[in-house]
């Protein structure tokens, strides 16, 4: 175990990072100990996390670092300066990613991508998507310190908009529509007039996807967003893929009646199904083989008055899993066990889908390569899938992909008490590090 949680490390600027670069022969010949032995500069790494955090902050401890708000933009011009300290040229894309640069020493090589996003929820953390970034951000400046050009070209994308249903990272694939850029954001600001003022163009995001197979691999570190890690002390999540979601609008019908003078054995009573119901998903979905969980996360009763029998109910469905068979199966489940409780309670309930987000299978070769990174710098690791949806989920379209988690401290996230303690950061970004050379150097 390597787990550094009580580091205390200063505030300060991060400085720029000017070295000679080291040609590719050279860089080839440095193997054993130095390649073993190299690290990211976890005060720098530390301090450019504690910079980051002033991007937006409010008093409650946390930050309101909403996409294409004033702070999403300082933060941005920011971090396009530190990427240019470390020898990467930087633009705004026309899907408002910031995309760095840097060419490899062959040419032929397709590019290694890596990177997150900073935006965050209003009254979020500080290390949801930040620690992915700023660790892009500080392996830039520890290639740049140690003279390493890749054989690959790098790129570090620092996505628009992910908290707001990843526009950046879905544009790259052709995945956003046209209604999306009337949706009305956080920063008050649509999605379209959102991109604009990051320097993006919404009436040519055709032009921003790229084509399958344009990218070498695509690696992101994040923070968990649970407690797996931090509870079960593991340092490193590798990670198996990011579920795979789809939810139901589900409606009871039963008949609305007078709450003092229908006999308890003549209602048809929707909230009593409704409850029964919620009860079948969690049961039904522990009970199922593999790692799905399903939940019922809102419940509305008409008419809803105290004196009202309910003779409807509408809530919601959700199941997550790594398999979309999985997810069908379980639902089928849910459904055919339904038709007993309203055979029950004279009830009858209807399902009408309304969201879907496909599974993204991280790559073998990369899990595999994240596992060997792990074990190399002495750090405890365990396979996991994501329960939340990633940037990451975005590029399985165009590249294969690695996903590496750090530990949240009691799992909390998208708050103001998110935290990841210095040490884990560290670890990760080492991590990225290491997978990043042995992808580089070895190909997957």
């Amino acid at each position: 175990m390597n787990r550094q949680r009580f580091v205390q490390l200063s505030i300060g600027g991060l400085a720029g990072v000017h070295s000679p670069t080291l040609p590719l022969a050279a860089w080839g010949s440095r193997t054993g100990p130095f390649r073993q032995e190299l690290t990211v500069d976890a005060g720098r790494l530390a301090r450019s996390m504690r910079m980051l955090a002033t991007f937006g902050a409010n008093d409650a401890g946390g930050i309101d670092r909403v996409a294409f708000s004033d702070a999403n933009v300082e933060a941005l011009d920011w971090i396009a300066r530190l990427l240019s300290d470390a020898g990467f040229s930087t633009e705004i894309d026309l899907a408002s990613n910031l995309i760095a640069r840097k060419a490899g020493t062959d040419s032929s090589l397709l590019p290694l991508m890596f990177g997150s996003h900073i935006d965050s929820v209003p009254g979020g953390g500080n290390y949801d998507g930040q620690v992915g970034s700023m660790s892009s951000v500080e392996v830039a400046a520890t290639f740049a310190a140690a003279g390493i050009v890749t054989r690959h070209p790098l790129e570090i994308a620092i996505f628009s908009n992910e908290e707001g249903g990843k526009t950046g990272s879905r544009a790259l694939t052709g995945e956003v529509e046209a209604f999306e850029l009337d949706i009305e954001t956080a920063s008050g600001l649509t999605i379209g007039e959102g991109l604009k003022r990051l320097g993006g163009d919404p009436n040519r995001l055709g032009d921003a996807r790229r084509e399958r197979g344009s990218l070498a691999a695509f690696l992101e570190l994040h923070i968990e967003q649970g407690a797996v890690l931090d509870t079960d002390g593991f340092d490193i999540g590798i990670v198996e893929g990011i579920v795979g979601i789809m939810r139901w609008n589900v409606t009871v019908d039963g008949v609305t009646n007078h709450a003092g003078t229908t006999p308890m054995d003549r209602r048809s009573d929707a909230m009593v199904a409704a409850a029964r119901f919620v009860d079948l998903v969690h049961r039904t979905a522990r009970e199922a083989p593999g790692r799905q969980v399903a939940t019922v996360g809102r419940l509305t009763a008409e008419p809803g008055v105290p004196n009202v029998i309910p003779g409807r109910v509408t809530l919601t469905l959700e199941i997550r899993d790594l398999s979309m068979d999985g997810i069908e199966r379980l639902y089928e489940a849910i459904r055919e066990r339904s038709e007993s409780i309203a055979e029950e309670s004279r009830t009858a309930f209807s399902f009408d889908r309304f969201y879907t987000s496909r599974a993204a299978p991280t790559d073998e070769r990369i899990q595999a390569r994240v596992a060997s990174a792990a074990a190399g710098l002495g750090l405890s690791a365990r396979a996991m899938p994501s329960g939340a949806g990633h940037d990451a989920q975005s590029i399985a379209l165009l590249a294969p992909v690695g996903m590496i988690f750090v530990p949240s401290i009691r799992g909390i996230s998208h708050a103001p008490e998110e935290h990841t303690a210095p040490g884990d950061v560290t670890n990760g970004a080492n991590v990225l590090l290491h997978t990043l050379l042995a992808i580089d150097e070895t190909g997957l």
